[in-house]
């Protein structure tokens, strides 16, 4: 948990959650912080499983995972290269792409020169290529007459992608099963603050949405899980323009590590399906186990 990432205190949050539940299906818990000492910490632990509830890079991108399985120790969630892959937005919209999924247009541009000038037709987002939770997130609107400032610590090059109007929907999968669907709904753009504060956003599930959309956010969540190699659990998260019908429907990212917070989305949908967070805590483990 925690580690150096953007992430650091969402991963923080999720450690302790996943701990406690962890605790409470009678599994016996270290909760290690994890800094440049990781490897030595655990040689000396020499737990039977380690469960990863880092997020961001270093965490999820399959640095921890090439580390892990060098040491020969189980982890839970996906390995090296699914990590890798789901981590590099546009390397996982090409892997989309290539199996038939929907996708939106994006670039990858140097920042510098999307300050510059609009780099495509408003509305667009800019965002980081290898972050999550919408850390580093900027909406261009239509009428904007000027490029976004970006922030310093954004990367020198970023991923911009059209802008698809409608709402967000989310599915999680769990082994070689999709859970089912939310519709997350805020009073404006999901950024940061609406995934993890209290009250930042609603999450109704399952999503009230026609048949037709609920069924292919299940079946696009399961083909991108095993398209990218994912295991354990996975998220993938959709933008739906209701006035296109199934057309409206695209997939933005799939999450090999989702949040696993209090108002997190992944336990909230295997809650609704029967799954307590304890028994789906234990259940990554065990997975990890089976994955030896």
């Amino acid at each position: 948990m925690g580690g150096p990432s953007a992430e650091r205190e969402v991963s923080l949050s999720t450690g302790r959650e996943c701990a406690a539940a962890l605790r409470e299906a009678e599994c016996n818990v270290i909760e290690v912080d994890a800094g440049r000492d990781l490897s030595e910490r655990l040689a000396e632990i020499s737990p039977d499983v380690v469960f990863n509830a880092l997020h961001g890079r270093w965490g999820e991108d399959g640095c921890v995972q090439g580390m892990l399985e060098w040491l020969q120790i189980p982890y839970t969630h996906s390995g090296v290269l699914a990590s890798a892959l789901a981590m590099d937005k546009q390397k996982t919209k090409a892997a989309y792409v290539a199996a038939g999924l929907p996708v939106v247009d994006s670039i990858i541009a140097p920042a510098k020169e999307v300050k510059r000038r609009h780099v495509m037709e408003p509305p667009y987002v800019v965002k980081p290529n290898n972050e999550g939770s919408s850390v580093g997130v900027y909406l261009v609107r239509e009428a904007a007459n000027t490029p976004p400032q970006l922030s310093d610590d954004m990367p020198e090059q970023v991923m911009v992608e059209q802008y698809v109007a409608g709402r967000e929907l989310t599915t999680s999968v769990m082994g070689d099963r999709a859970l089912t669907v939310t519709d997350i709904i805020t009073e404006g753009w999901y950024d940061y603050h609406a995934k993890y504060a209290e009250g930042g956003s609603r999450h109704e599930v399952p999503a009230q949405v026609p048949q037709e959309i609920f069924d292919a956010c299940m079946d696009y969540a399961m083909r991108a899980h095993n398209i990218l190699g994912c295991r354990g659990l996975s998220r993938t998260d959709f933008r739906w323009d209701e006035s296109r019908g199934l057309d409206g429907l695209v997939l933005l990212e799939t999450n090999t590590q989702p949040g696993m917070t209090p108002t997190s989305l992944s336990p909230e949908q295997a809650q609704k399906v029967g799954i307590s967070f304890p028994e789906l805590c234990r259940w990554l483990v065990e997975d990890a186990s089976c994955n030896r």
